[in-house]
């Protein structure tokens, strides 16, 4: 066996289930899980039709093998898709692959960038999503955790990794909009992190799959819009992932793409050739619609804000807790253990949410998700605020008990 897979941790869901294994929910109330970050909203109809639509097409049936680089339609609506949204014109041929979701390919191309035969660390946000953590040890790297800062809106402190640490990254990942913090980076970080790029000559993935789930006016700025922006219009060392499962509620397609360098990309549609990575042609059909209709997108975002609107409030009365700048979580501060949170909380009110503390690793002597929880938003506006008023009566009685113990 792989002796590397002993380095992985327990995915959190699974810890999750651990830290409840003993834990009676409230039989009084109807559980609700703000646990898992999965789209609940209705998929379109369109798309469903289209996948439908797609097994009666000649030649997008089962009965052959897809192409791992996309077919060309998937393409140009993944490049049209770019401009539209980001102003930006990259070559359909080079700098764009189909990828069966964001997650497999953040996975993956740590496997395909990173040279084991030389020193190699690879920085991620901390908290963060624990796939670049298991693609960094699976490729023989060696993860460094950069923490997050609430004094500045969750931003990524940099600037506190070490210069013989970035000596040796090989790969950084960022996440904007940040899971689980909803943080979204500005142009100048984006700057600072391209200059110790130069410098340094790591490859940076984006990670960008909230990127169509926002608060303000202005939608969050994307990595290759950033360079773009910089003067960099090669995108070297550069990739953005991205994928319609929160733009599109479609989590069960699997599908997104993969864009920027193309000397990089070369190499990893060479990786995904060897490794079987094509997306099935009724999937990619359904992407090309999906991919390219708008309306649907600006319908769930909206659904997002008004439920966001009515729940953060309630939640703010009583947790250290406001509105992202993006995604659909809310980062709460709990004052106290974050698994006593959430495990009393499900004893009494039968709502589930996720601890900090185990999408973050103690690096520092500190766990910076320590204290906090992470909250799912992706149930419908009825159901989320159920589980607002009952937390709020939670951390309501917890405080009266702590002052009359």
């Amino acid at each position: 066996m792989n002796p590397l897979l002993s380095r992985l941790q327990p995915y959190p869901f699974a810890r999750l289930r651990q830290l409840f294994s003993d834990v009676t929910p409230n039989p009084a109330y109807r559980p609700v899980s703000l646990g898992i970050g999965e789209p609940k909203h209705p998929t379109p109809a369109f798309i469903k039709q289209a996948l439908a639509a797609a097994m009666e097409v000649p030649g997008s049936d089962l009965a052959g093998y897809p192409p791992t680089a996309g077919t060309p339609e998937l393409r140009a609506a993944c490049i049209g898709w770019l401009e539209r949204r980001y102003g930006l014109r990259l070559d359909a041929e080079t700098q764009v692959l189909p990828v069966n979701g964001s997650r497999e390919a953040l996975f993956a191309f740590a496997q395909t960038v990173i040279d084991p035969n030389r020193p190699a660390v690879v920085v991620c946000p901390n908290p963060f999503y624990q796939i670049y953590e298991g693609a960094a040890l699976l490729a023989g790297a060696e993860p460094y955790y950069a923490p997050s800062d609430p004094a500045r809106n969750f931003a990524v402190d940099w600037d506190s990794v070490p210069q013989a640490t970035w000596a040796k990254t090989q790969l950084l990942y960022v996440c904007s909009p940040g899971n689980p913090t909803g943080a979204v980076m500005p142009l100048d970080e984006w700057r600072k992190l391209f200059a110790l790029q130069d410098r340094y000559g790591f490859v940076i993935a984006s990670d960008e799959c909230y990127s169509e789930i926002y608060f303000r006016d202005e939608p969050p700025l994307g990595g290759l819009e950033a360079a773009a922006r910089l003067g960099r219009q090669d995108f070297k060392g550069l990739v953005a992932f991205t994928s319609l499962s929160k733009r599109s509620n479609v989590p069960g397609m699997r599908s997104g793409f993969v864009a920027g360098d193309a000397q990089i990309l070369k190499q990893f549609l060479l990786y995904r050739t060897y490794h079987g990575s094509a997306m099935s042609p009724i999937v990619q059909a359904a992407s090309v619609v999906a991919w390219n209709d708008e309306q649907h997108v600006v319908d769930n975002r909206e659904q997002y804000r008004r439920k966001f609107a009515e729940v953060t409030p309630l939640l703010e009365r009583v947790l250290d807790v406001h509105l992202p700048d993006a995604s659909f979580y809310l980062w709460a501060g709990v004052r106290g253990s974050d698994t006593d949170f959430a495990r009393e909380l499900l004893a009494q009110y039968n709502v589930t949410v996720l601890p900090g503390s185990y999408l973050a690793r103690e690096a520092g002597g500190f766990n910076p998700g320590a204290g906090r929880v992470r909250m799912a938003l992706v149930a419908d506006t009825a159901e989320c605020l159920q589980a607002a008023q009952r937390i709020v009566q939670f951390v309501q009685s917890r405080r009266q008990q702590a002052q009359n113990p």
